[in-house]
């Protein structure tokens, strides 16, 4: 009897130890999931709401990285890269180093790319308010390096220079106070003609400034116009034909500075009248010139007729206001006595468009090969 309450009790140790180390191994399986859990818990990774705020917050300063959401950073950046994307371009000065500019340039998609070379001698215009840190930035667009500035020469535009001339024609408020278009002139090689490259001009074409700067009388120059940020560049024409006149020694007439300032502003104003087509525009004022050049038309009926012309041409339609406006344009135009193959070889560009069009009469790049091959075929035939 003794001996059988001895086994039970050597059974019951053992049991009662085995579950002891059971219920051990138990709790300290769970205390091992249990920090486990832990380093899954939201601490180090923000919620919805942070998650947006911190997108936010590096949208907004996207050239300084997080260091928690590097991933998140690098998607924020790529968006605003979409959205606006900043324009870097390697700009050659003098010394042959190549300075970064960053920021947002405007550049025309008909920009002619004009580069100064080494072995030219660039005119300056400079927008007389410009601050030094402004001026800087409009130098290096048009490849100068500004600490070497005495080396060129150079003409300030003023606020009462832009008046003078654009009062007629615009508000005071829209000239504005300060003078700010600053322009570059190289001269060109002979048969050139005008070649344009426009930075931070968010108004004026490039082929709005060949327009017009070939009615001035311009030749064979290649023209660089800048901002310091995007500005309209109704002003810059008068800069163009200073440093032009500082170029050649010639001075400009005053009545073809008028004439050019004139048309700047026409083509602005119908592209803003009919919808904002600047290309159809500038076309249509292109013909309506060229009838009036090549045609010798200086009196009001003639003139009437060739606008008549033009706008069913380029199926455009004109308040009696307008065409008034076009006619008084052209009568100053009619009056500068210009030269029809001067006008289209200056600006080359815009008559072509118009000879691929078929509405050059002739005068074109396409007609002028055809009539090469003319004189050829004529040639040959003479020795029989």
């Amino acid at each position: 009897m003794k001996r059988s309450q001895k086994r039970l009790l050597s059974l019951l140790m053992i049991v009662v130890l085995g579950l002891t180390m059971t219920m051990t191994a138990f709790a300290t399986g769970t205390g091992s999931e249990s920090t486990q859990g832990q380093t899954l818990e939201p601490v180090d990774t923000p919620s919805d709401e942070q998650q947006t705020e911190q997108e936010d917050t590096d949208s907004d300063d996207t050239q300084t990285p997080s260091a928690k959401e590097p991933e998140e950073k690098t998607d924020s950046s790529d968006d605003d890269v979409e959205e606006k994307p900043p324009v870097q371009g390697d700009v050659t000065q003098d010394s042959g180093e190549k300075e970064k500019v960053q920021g947002e340039i405007e550049v025309d998609k008909e920009d002619d790319n004009v580069v100064v070379q080494k072995n030219e001698k660039p005119y300056l215009a400079l927008g007389a308010d410009l601050t030094s840190e402004q001026q800087a930035k409009v130098l290096a667009l048009m490849g100068i390096d500004s600490s070497n500035l005495t080396d060129y020469d150079v003409v300030y535009v003023t606020n009462d220079m832009e008046h003078q001339y654009l009062d007629a024609y615009l508000p005071s408020s829209t000239i504005g106070t300060r003078a700010l278009s600053s322009v570059l002139i190289v001269e060109g090689k002979k048969g050139s003609g005008i070649q344009v490259s426009t930075k931070n001009i968010s108004y004026c074409t490039v082929s709005m400034y060949k327009n017009a700067l070939a009615t001035a009388g311009m030749e064979d120059a290649k023209v660089i116009v800048a901002g310091p940020s995007p500005i309209s560049g109704t002003a810059a024409l008068i800069g163009a034909l200073e440093a032009y006149a500082k170029m050649t020694g010639e001075e400009i007439k005053k009545e073809s500075l008028d004439a050019a300032m004139n048309e700047l502003v026409v083509t602005g104003e119908l592209a803003n009248a009919i919808g904002g087509d600047k290309a159809q525009v500038e076309e249509f004022i292109a013909y309506v010139k060229q009838e009036v050049v090549k045609n010798d038309l200086d009196d009001k009926e003639s003139i009437n007729e060739a606008i008549e012309k033009g706008c069913k041409e380029f199926d455009i339609t004109l308040t009696e206001s307008q065409k008034k406006q076009l006619l008084e344009l052209l009568q100053k135009i009619s009056d500068l006595d210009l030269d029809w193959d001067q006008l289209l070889n200056q600006a080359s560009d815009v008559y072509d468009r118009l000879d691929e069009m078929g509405l050059l009469s002739g005068q074109g790049i396409g007609a002028k090969i055809k009539d090469l091959f003319q004189s050829i075929v004529d040639f040959f035939k003479s020795f029989f």
